[in-house]
């Protein structure tokens, strides 16, 4: 008891941000004192349920010694399976209500909003019915008979001498009156957690101290070492221009200016009220990135946050954002050369390189709980981290529960989505983004199902008080009035406000928690612009291969979007047989991970911006993609050619078309193509009604083409088409397209209407299956958090299960890929490249009967690949069992925490295989082809 209180103690001093002290403060009479005393109090009386018969009975030698003492009780056999009804956190809120109750006056209804902080400490706050049911077994918390009085007595001794020590005796009358906001009994069932964790650690707080003169001091002071917690970020807000800020923290040229957006995102943060939600609407390349990190500065100085997270669509997005957090951390004033905890927030990121090079060089603070998927140094406790280390990856912060407690981190929008879902430990989730600016990045890209968690998150974040910013390219005005309502509440929602028009572009809107009407800016777009003269193209990929023959006559580099995988494999085949397989290239999602890192490093070096590369190629090059260089990627293309998709996401890849200025009036591009061309095709545009490519429909949905075709065709028929102009046309295009006016020519109105019930539906399914599991809203104040995550999915954490909950996806297989040889031995993939200390990494031996080396593990587990989904549903199983054949000891448990409980992939010589009815080919120029055997009888 007192050991989890004085480390509460110490974390409310020393680690929590200042924005989460002041939000539990706000909640008590006299403020921060009091807050600090009701915190060091929970976490002190949080294991008072252990003072009970169901809890003490479990070891028989310890239960002896208290029966010798007067406290009788049955042994564990005897009680059998009723102890369940009485665990020792919701007992402990049991008898710390009756404490209050019989003890000090309290009302029975306002003592629940004190003490679930107690009963939730395992991470599930009880529900109505559970109390109800321990109520009726009081034998499970006292003996009856004479040694009833005992148990009481004890009880009420511990209760008594916890109020005095640690400073709330005094205050508790003062408390009867008051109601707690929900969100304050979160952060303060999530601090408890965090004290228990930390102080059940053996390693740090030893149970039998070696030194028995050791006095408590002593012993904290040794732990607190020990555990070595980075303190949370203290942002001051930056003085001077915005031009200043911006030359100052980015890589920027002396002589640069910020852009009109940029300006106007910093001087409204300035104007707030209060920090709050501020959604940036800007074209690609307008550095919204930098404006939200220059936002994200003032936002924390006046909010207090202690850290930013930055959330993006996907891993690989999350990957490339982290070194650019990196670098604006190290020029941040207080920052540099200072500690601060940071993190990389997806399943894959102990096999980033940029992260693992920040791990903690002092020794391993052992788990607590059960909460750590990643390999941890094994170096002596003793050991410290150097004295120059700044930007760490704590190892204590490491662990799947609790690395979004980490000040600074990129991770995938899954985890802030999470805390939305009713999760084992959600209140460590909401602890982690009550402290930080929070960052959404490319808002278009969520549908309905995403969108539903996204909105209740944000909803939680306004009652926090989490300062929020929220990048797209474009918005429909009803999607941003709903994010705004979502965050602002009622306030919002009341007060009439106008969400822009389809002019207003770019556009910068921001309100503050539960403030009245937004306020919006309308900065001029900046001097850069591009007329992209959009052309329908049959879709055939002769065709195909004929046009860009003729477009890259004098060279240049093309782009291919397509909408499936499948469609960029069936293209890159037609275009190497014409124009050499040198002259191709292959990028999508069905990559090993190491392979799908050095695609987008090949990307970005051959085609990234002017200043950055000289290694672009001097004659023709054509890149055939999916969706993964859509969005997030700077490269830069003389040529688009897309599948239709909806409008939002074409323009975000027409953002890689011209999209860097190559000499005066793009003269160091080919002649042909000095003029922006988008060739859409995947559809058959001579239809009465274009049809979509069934892929596409498959993807995206036929109302969502259709609108898109629909204004496009201003773009692209009859005549000279007119250019769609970047930036000018984006927001009229959006706004057209997500719009509920008619589109389009009157012969296509009956499938249009079709296909918009059709959306309708398949959108309120959507709806309907994410508010399953998805968290309520916030309560009034003053009622408990009894039944918060009630009906839940139990535990989740960033894996393809966790991560289908909060997308509209099926639950997907990953596989480790490895390779088999010919005498039957395994290695890890023959083409791998080395690391960047240059250890060989292809080629590896992974013995069957050993636990293969560290290295050699780390670097198969590198080769992970997510399977498509032909490999979900019913054929999973199947897949599974013929993939749990291969099966090795050697590789499970602690001796092999890379590969314990993977799923092993084992190629042939030629890199192929046979898996459930499918036959499998594997290359990295092409990634993983899937073909269904032809004599295979499942349907």
């Amino acid at each position: 008891m007192e050991d989890s209180a004085a480390v509460a103690g110490l974390l409310w001093d020393e680690w929590l941000p200042v924005a989460v002290r002041r939000l539990i403060a706000e909640a008590l009479p006299q403020g921060e004192p009091e807050a600090r005393a009701l915190a060091v109090w929970l976490a002190g009386v949080h294991d008072i349920g252990k003072a009970t018969p169901a809890f003490a009975c479990q070891v028989d030698q310890l239960a002896e010694a208290m029966r010798d003492q007067g406290l009788e009780m049955r042994s564990a056999r005897a009680m059998g399976p009723d102890r369940r009804i009485a665990p020792h956190g919701l007992a402990g809120q049991v008898l710390l209500g009756e404490w209050l109750e019989e003890q000090h006056g309290w009302v029975p209804a306002l003592t629940g909003q004190f003490t679930v902080a107690v009963g939730g400490h395992h991470g599930v706050p009880p529900e109505h019915g559970q109390i109800k049911a321990l109520y009726a077994r009081e034998e499970l918390l006292r003996t009856p008979g004479a040694s009833n009085r005992v148990w009481r007595q004890v009880q009420k001794e511990l209760l008594d001498v916890c109020a005095e020590r640690f400073g709330v005796a005094e205050r508790l009358d003062g408390w009867r009156a008051v109601k707690l906001p929900q969100p304050v009994q979160v952060l303060l069932t999530a601090l408890v957690i965090v004290s228990d964790w930390i102080a059940s650690n053996p390693e740090l707080f030893p149970y039998f101290p070696e030194a028995a003169a050791r006095n408590d001091r002593d012993r904290l002071a040794a732990a607190w070492e020990g555990l070595d917690l980075p303190a949370p970020w203290s942002a001051e807000e930056p003085d001077g221009s915005a031009r200043e800020l911006f030359t100052t923290r980015f890589e920027l040229p002396a002589h640069a200016e910020a852009r009109p957006v940029q300006e106007a995102a910093v001087e409204l943060a300035r104007d707030m009220e209060a920090p709050g939600l501020m959604i940036i609407e800007a074209p690609m390349g307008e550095g919204k990135t930098e404006a939200a990190l220059a936002v994200a500065e003032i936002f924390a100085a006046r909010s207090g946050a202690g850290g930013v997270f930055f959330a993006l669509p996907t891993m690989a997005t999350g990957n490339a954002m982290f070194p650019r957090l990196l670098d604006w951390l190290n020029r941040l004033p207080g920052v540099a050369g200072s500690r601060h905890s940071v993190h990389l927030a997806h399943s894959k990121a102990a096999l980033n390189e940029e992260f693992t090079g920040l791990m903690a060089r002092k020794g391993r603070v052992a788990a607590v709980g059960m909460d750590e998927t990643a390999p941890v140094s094994e170096q002596k406790p003793a050991a410290r981290h150097r004295a120059d280390a700044g930007l760490v990856a704590h190892t204590w912060l490491r662990g799947r529960k609790k690395a979004m407690l980490a000040s600074f981190v990129a991770g995938t929008i899954d985890q802030l989505l999470f805390a939305g879902l009713k999760s084992r430990h959600l209140a460590l989730r909401h602890l982690a983004v009550a402290g930080k600016v929070v960052v959404i990045d490319e808002a278009h890209a969520y549908d309905t199902y995403m969108s539903v968690y996204l909105d209740q998150v944000l909803s939680w974040l306004g009652a926090y008080r989490v300062p929020v910013v929220v990048l797209s390219a474009t918005l429909p005005a009803s999607r941003r009035r709903e994010l705004v309502d979502a965050y602002a509440g009622q306030a919002s929602s009341s007060t009439p406000w106008h969400p822009g028009t389809p002019d207003s572009y770019p556009l910068v809107t921001a309100v503050s928690p539960g403030g009245a009407a937004p306020q919006v800016r309308r900065p001029p777009a900046s001097a850069r612009s591009t007329a992209v003269q959009v052309e329908p193209l049959v879709d055939d990929l002769y065709v195909l291969a004929d046009r860009l023959e003729n477009e890259l006559t004098d060279g240049g580099c093309a782009l291919v979007i397509r909408n499936t995988v499948k469609r960029v494999l069936a293209t890159a085949r037609v275009l190497r047989d014409r124009f050499g397989a040198e002259n191709v290239t292959v990028a999508h999602s069905c990559y090993v991970d190491l392979d799908r890192a050095d695609k987008d490093s090949t990307l970005l070096h051959l085609f990234g911006p002017p200043e950055k590369t000289d290694a672009r190629p001097s004659g023709r090059h054509i890149v055939v993609a999916s969706q993964v260089a859509e969005q997030s990627l700077d490269v830069d293309f003389d040529l688009l050619v897309s599948d239709l998709c909806p409008v939002d996401l074409l323009l975000q890849r027409m953002g890689r078309l011209h999209r860097h200025r190559r000499g005066q009036g793009q003269e160091k591009r080919p002649p042909r193509l000095r003029t922006a061309r988008c060739l859409v095709t995947g559809v058959d545009w001579t239809a009465a009604v274009p049809t979509p490519d069934r892929g596409s429909v498959a993807v995206y949905g036929r109302y969502a083409l259709l609108r898109s075709g629909a204004v496009l065709l201003p773009h692209l028929d009859g005549g000279p088409q007119r250019p769609v102009q970047l930036p000018a046309d984006i927001s009229p295009l959006v706004h057209s397209a997500y719009g509920e006016d008619p589109v389009g020519p009157e012969d296509w109105q009956k499938a249009m209407e079709e296909a918009a019930e059709q959306f309708a539906r398949h959108r309120s399914d959507q709806a309907e299956r994410a508010a399953v599991f998805r968290l309520g809203d916030v309560g009034k104040p003053g009622r408990p958090l009894f039944g918060w995550v009630a009906a839940g999915v139990g535990d989740t954490d960033d894996t393809p299960a966790g991560r289908a909950q909060v997308r509209d996806s099926r639950d997907s297989l990953e596989v480790v890929v490895v390779q088999r040889r010919g005498d039957g031995s395994l290695a890890t993939l023959p083409w791998l490249k080395p690391d960047r200390r240059n250890r060989q990494r292809a080629g590896v031996e992974l013995p069957q009967d050993a636990t293969p080396t560290p290295f050699a593990a780390r670097t198969a587990a590198s080769c992970g690949l997510r399977l498509p989904l032909q490999f979900s549903g019913e054929t999973m199983d199947r897949a599974i069992e013929e993939l749990e054949q291969l099966y090795l000891p050697s590789w499970q448990g602690k001796d092999s925490p890379w590969l314990s409980d993977q799923l092993i992939l084992a190629l042939d010589e030629e890199c192929q295989t046979r898996l459930a009815g499918f036959s499998l080919r594997y290359s990295p120029e092409d990634g993983l082809e899937v073909t269904r055997d032809k004599d295979d009888c499942i349907s």
